[in-house]
Parts: structure tokens; sequence; C-alpha cells
């Protein structure tokens, strides 16, 4: 019987590996403070979107009160979430951008 558990543990182990890795949505949120001129340009600049497709995020902030930059691993999500942070502490915007799970 002590092999049954341990086999059943292995193919358990097994199974974890082969399951793809947890995807983050990076996403922006409104605040009445952040030019939208600067959100299409962080949308830009670090989602690389095209100039219609960052306005439409652009808006979807703006008016649902945020709006979904991407998919990404979690690692790419974390670094593009401390990026867009950054640029935007730098430019003296309080732009938040926070990841979360699919």
């Amino acid at each position: 019987m002590g092999n049954k558990q341990e086999n059943g543990t292995i193919l358990e182990r097994q199974a974890q590996k082969l399951k793809p890795p947890s995807m983050y949505q990076v996403i922006l949120l409104n605040d009445d403070y952040t030019p939208m001129e600067f959100v299409v340009a962080i949308v830009q600049e670090y989602f690389n979107k095209d100039r219609e497709t960052a306005m439409q995020i652009m808006l979807k902030v703006h008016r649902d009160g945020k709006g979904i930059c991407g998919v990404y691993s979690k690692d790419i999500a974390l670094t593009k979430v401390e990026l867009v942070l950054t640029h935007a502490r730098k430019a003296g915007h309080p732009l938040q951008c926070v990841m979360e799970e699919v």
C-alpha cells in the first residue's frame, strides 16, 4: 500500500509540473489627476499598443475605473507594473497599475 500512496504523490507532482503557469492581467486604475494623454503614452510605450488601441484602453480606464493593458506571465506582469509606477511617479502622476491573476 505504501507504494500506491507514493505513486499517487509522484503522479500529483507530475500533473502539477504539466499545469501551465498562471497568467496575470496588468490593469491601470482611474484617478482624477493623471492626464489622459499620459495614460495613452504609457499604454503605447509599456504595452506596445498602437495609438488607437491605447486610446480605447485609456477611455475604458476613464469610464469604467480600470482597463486591462495585457495578460502576461507573473514575472513579466510584475516588471510592467513596476515600470509603469516608476515612470508615473517620476512624471509626478498618481497613476496606479496593478496585476490580477486570470
